[in-house]
């Protein structure tokens, strides 16, 4: 009976473990999804909401010579980009899965995408976020992406 016992208060902590994961996890998949939501209606206040206030953002990409390029972008000029978008471009950014690991209150988050405008592919590469658990909120911290041209499998962006 002991025995009995002791395997059902296990099963119902690991239980409990897993689903505070998944809270979490739905969480932060959540942040990305308003951030992205922000991006392809050019709302820079949503996307505001997301992000830390020290946010930092690269993008890595290589020129047609193949060197290969790191800019970095100011989260202030980025939130201004967005803002000023154009409302005739369309931008759509088709993330293709999430990899998310947790470990305390930092967070890294792998996405793969591709990048349609005016509902014509673009490029596509892959999204590196970090997230912080600010106290029970969690803000994306870095974000760095890749973009590339060819490669690229372009799939229908209305699936």
């Amino acid at each position: 009976m002991k025995k009995l016992i002791v395997f059902v208060l296990a099963f119902l902590a690991l239980t409990e473990i897993h689903a505070q994961e998944n809270r979490k996890e739905a969480a932060i998949k959540n942040v990305i999804d308003s951030f992205f939501e922000g991006l392809h209606y050019g709302d820079s206040s949503k996307i505001r909401t997301t992000i830390h206030k020290d946010l930092k953002i690269q993008t890595t990409s290589s020129t047609k010579d193949g060197i290969k390029v790191l800019r970095t972008q100011k989260a202030k000029d980025f939130l201004t980009a967005i803002a000023n978008k154009k409302p005739e471009n369309n931008y759509f950014e088709k993330l293709l899965s999430y990899d998310i690991k947790i470990d305390g209150n930092l967070a890294s988050v792998w996405t793969p995408y591709e990048f349609y405008l005016n509902e014509k592919f673009s490029h596509c590469g892959a999204n590196s976020f970090q997230l912080f658990d600010n106290n029970g909120k969690w803000e994306i911290i870095y974000l760095v992406d890749m973009r590339r041209r060819s490669d690229c499998i372009a799939i229908n962006p209305k699936n």
